[in-house]
């Protein structure tokens, strides 16, 4: 990245400026604004999210913050209430006091004498979602949002629950959540009565995985702030952007084609980060993009900024499997309109263990099944729901993953195959018991054998029909389902293979079924259906060209111990024990500007024994730890999650502790049924 040391205006900075709801709480900003907006005010960018501006975001926030108001914007940076410096309780995620809290700050920000009454909303991740959801409440003062990594559909497409089958991001984001809304607030900046609104965050705390597992179905909890309830409610242009090794996939693309409103679309390589701190590469000049569209939406600047394609994209090329790259080869690629007229969605009927091309003579007519029982390990290498690319976590190599599904595949490609959208497998299947699931995946397989996972999808067969009113299968009846797999833009060389691989399980990152399944697959109806995308580019599409990702200067952050990242699979021959080990520590740093000490390290842990599927567990651990002189506060969390046929169990401790006294205990141990699930 190149730090831009000089840009249009000069800034100030203001490290802790209160905000008051209509409720009497206070929350805590950081604003960055011209100095020259005393006297000539300047519209206002906002971002609301619950990690702590004070020290866990003000690395990555000094870097676009600062940059946004030296091209003419007060920025505010918000902490939600209950966590930061803000005051309050954070309960749960995305819940309406959230959404009521973001409308007044953009209301107080407005009025301020810096503001010239226009606003804008931008964040990623939970920033992304505030964003889209408060702009569903359509603010008189906001005129325009840029989002990334974010959904419109909180149920089937977030890091709970994927095809009507719990994830295990849903164990390991309530832990995160766990440790976050019990963090003190800084003396330094709140004063003595910081005890006081620690004790209050500890006091009302609560796993919030138990709420999540009580709602295993799409009903009012999970509608509650979904655009796609009516994406008529989105009235303002949106700026959005995702990556295909985030879990966010999809998102960008289905939101092109439902609301009607200008928009532009943007996904890259990337994990779950911004696009100007893009892993893997290539990075790009997204703060660049941002800039114009503020200037366009929010200072009426005619200055192109809808010009061009609704959606630019990166084509990725074929590359090894591996769990982390650097850069992902490709191009980019532009769609003039979303869903876009050049691409077919293309059938491919699946044979004995073949997927068929149009070409293809149809075998003889008979009736053609084929069984699979998937074991538990079938998933060990199936990598994070949504990667973050630190430590890696990508999938690996397809092949012994495989070995437990049923596989079909092409005949080697004799031309170059891309696709671009979301692929889909039609079947009609029985199952043997009334709660079964099945997972699909995609795999670019090299001439040499190496298969690289493309894409992937789960469909809880329960859910064949509704996310709202699932029913359980008859052991034995034949139904048809279609399994939706993750968006993606991919090429194929020739000489490679595509293959399909259908598994009845996908642990870790799916929780089992309540029992093992043997699924059958009646093939006469099976289909994959691709996205074909020309290889050509059409014509008169300027190529992109986003520049050199650029940002300020953060301040100074000082490491005090050494990080550690760990990505661990086990298998012990004697006792039939899988365990994933995932550790992520930032070691302890110091933030120079003011003082504070903080230190984080999170551990996983998803265990199983043979193929006992009242054997699953999951464990999330975290410890965080804030310290200066004179002050030294540490939060350990730990949430573990198992299951058998009929219910889940949760038990959860909390302990908070000052100068290494232990201050605050808490234990939880509840039980919450299984309802299909």
């Amino acid at each position: 990245m190149r730090f831009v040391e000089h840009l249009p205006h000069e800034t100030r900075q203001e490290d802790h400026v209160t905000i008051t709801m209509s409720d009497g709480v206070r929350l805590s900003a950081r604003i960055w604004r011209p100095t020259t907006s005393d006297t000539d005010p300047v519209p206002a960018v906002v971002e609301c999210i619950p990690y702590r501006k004070n020290d866990l975001t003000s690395t990555r926030d000094a870097i676009h913050h600062p940059y946004i108001a030296g091209h003419g914007y007060a920025c505010v940076r918000v902490d939600l209430r209950g966590t930061g410096e803000s005051e309050g309780v954070l309960l749960d995620e995305y819940l309406d006091q959230e959404q009521r809290d973001a409308e007044c700050v953009l209301a107080w920000v407005a009025e301020q004498p810096w503001c010239d009454g226009n606003t804008g909303m931008m964040g990623i991740s939970w920033g992304a979602f505030a964003a889209l959801q408060t702009a569903a409440r359509q603010p008189e003062s906001l005129k325009a949002i840029v989002i990334a990594s974010f959904t419109d559909n909180r149920y089937a497409d977030d890091m709970h629950y994927l095809g009507g089958a719990m994830l295990s991001d849903n164990l390991a984001e309530a832990g995160t959540m766990f440790a976050y809304a019990t963090c003190p607030p800084d003396p330094g900046v709140v004063g003595e009565r910081w005890r006081d609104m620690w004790r209050e965050r500890l006091e009302a705390a609560r796993p919030w995985v138990l709420e999540w597992l009580r709602h295993p179905h799409r009903d009012a909890y999970w509608r509650h702030a979904s655009l796609n309830e009516d994406y008529a409610r989105l009235r303002c242009p949106v700026l959005a952007s995702s990556g295909w090794a985030d879990g966010y996939s999809n998102a960008v693309t289905r939101l092109l084609a439902n609301v009607d409103v200008p928009r532009r679309g943007l996904i890259g390589p990337w994990s779950h980060k911004l696009p100007h701190l893009g892993e893997p590469g290539p990075a790009i000049g997204y703060l660049q993009e941002v800039v114009k569209w503020w200037d366009h939406w929010l200072k009426g600047v005619d200055n192109g900024a809808m010009d061009g394609p609704m959606l630019r994209t990166w084509m990725q090329e074929s590359v090894p499997p591996s769990t982390s790259y650097e850069e992902r080869p490709g191009r980019w690629v532009a769609e003039p309109s979303w869903p876009s007229p050049q691409i077919e969605e293309v059938v491919h009927p699946l044979r004995g263990s073949v997927i068929m091309t149009a070409d293809d003579e149809e075998p003889a007519p008979r009736a053609r099944t084929r069984t699979v029982r998937s074991p538990l390990s079938v998933g060990q290498f199936a990598g994070k729901w949504a990667s973050y690319n630190a430590p890696p976590d990508l999938p690996y190599d397809q092949r012994e993953e495989d070995g437990g599904s049923l596989v079909y595949e092409t005949e080697p490609l004799a031309e170059r195959l891309e696709i671009l959208g979301s692929p889909s497998v039609d079947l009609e299947v029985s199952a043997s018991a009334p709660v079964a699931q099945v997972t699909a995946r995609i795999s670019d397989v090299a001439p040499d054998g190496r298969a690289t996972r493309v894409t992937y999808g789960v469909l809880n067969l329960t859910h064949r029909e509704s996310d709202e009113h699932p029913r359980p299968l008859e052991p034995g009846r034949r139904c048809r389902v279609r399994v939706p797999l993750n968006g993606v833009a991919q090429a194929f060389p020739p000489g490679h293979r595509v293959r399909l691989s259908l598994s009845t399980s996908y642990w870790p990152l799916v929780w089992p079924a309540p029992e093992p399944v043997l699924l059958t697959v009646h093939e006469d109806h099976g289909a994959l259906t691709l996205p074909v995308r020309p290889t050509e580019e059409p014509d008169g599409m300027p190529q992109a060209d986003f520049g050199e990702p650029e940002g300020c200067r953060p301040p100074p952050v000082t490491r005090l111990t050494e990080p550690e990242q760990a990505w661990n699979v086990s298998r012990s021959l004697v006792d039939y024990h899988s365990a994933l080990d995932i550790v992520k520590d930032r070691g302890m740093q110091r933030y120079e500007e003011n003082g504070i000490e903080v230190g984080l390290r999170a551990v996983e842990k998803y265990t199983s024994v043979a193929d006992d599927f009242s054997s699953p567990g999951g464990r999330s651990a975290w410890t965080m730890r804030f310290s200066r002189p004179g002050w030294d506060v540490r939060v350990e969390t730990s949430t573990v999650l198992t299951s058998n046929a009929d219910a889940f169990t949760v038990d959860a401790t909390l302990d908070g502790y000052e100068d290494g006294r232990r201050v605050f205990s808490r234990t939880w141990n509840e039980t919450v049924p299984r309802d299909l699930a």
